[in-house]
């Protein structure tokens, strides 16, 4: 079995290499910039930026529908909280492993209630489930609330993930 410099030439290519020293590349910057923890304050602020273009969006949306049910405010309501936890994150180790993961878990879980939400309102549509294909492009969105739960996910792994020094 080989060691060293020749095992190495066999596992990986040229390009895919550390040499040390020398510059830091493709994947392999990333998986750095997780080591180190500085992709950790880049998530919160990429949490922040989606949290409001999120909840612009749904904003616009819900306002079509004319705010019909009270529960359409919330994720209104919770993007603007979730820039701030962002943001706070972005800047604060103890807003990033507290106020973030408060913000996002609840995000998630209301983009899950909308998930059922959406659903129940495809139901209520003339003809329900049996009609799915028009009700479908015709009601509320059905996966449209997974988006907002993404950019919650993503405030929850910025959380986790070690904070640089």
């Amino acid at each position: 079995m080989r060691t060293g410099k020749a095992a190495l030439s066999r596992i990986a290519p040229r390009a895919v290499r550390r040499r040390p020293g020398g510059p830091v590349q493709g994947i392999d910057r990333l998986v750095r910039n997780v080591e180190t923890g500085r992709f950790e304050r880049s998530l919160s602020a990429l949490t922040a930026g989606g949290a409001v273009v999120t909840a612009a969006e749904i904003y616009f949306e819900h306002d079509k529908a004319s705010f019909g049910n009270r529960w359409m405010w919330a994720p209104v309501i919770l993007g603007p909280i979730g820039a701030v936890a962002g943001v706070a994150g972005f800047f604060s180790r103890t807003a990033a492993k507290t106020a973030l993961p408060i913000a996002s878990a609840t995000i998630v879980a209301n983009g899950l209630q909308g998930v059922w939400l959406h659903a129940r309102g495809i139901g209520q549509k003339p003809g329900g489930w049996r009609n799915l294909r028009y009700n479908l492009e015709m009601g509320p969105p059905l996966l449209a609330p997974l988006l907002v739960t993404l950019v919650g996910g993503m405030g929850l792994l910025a959380a986790i993930l070690r904070r640089e020094k």
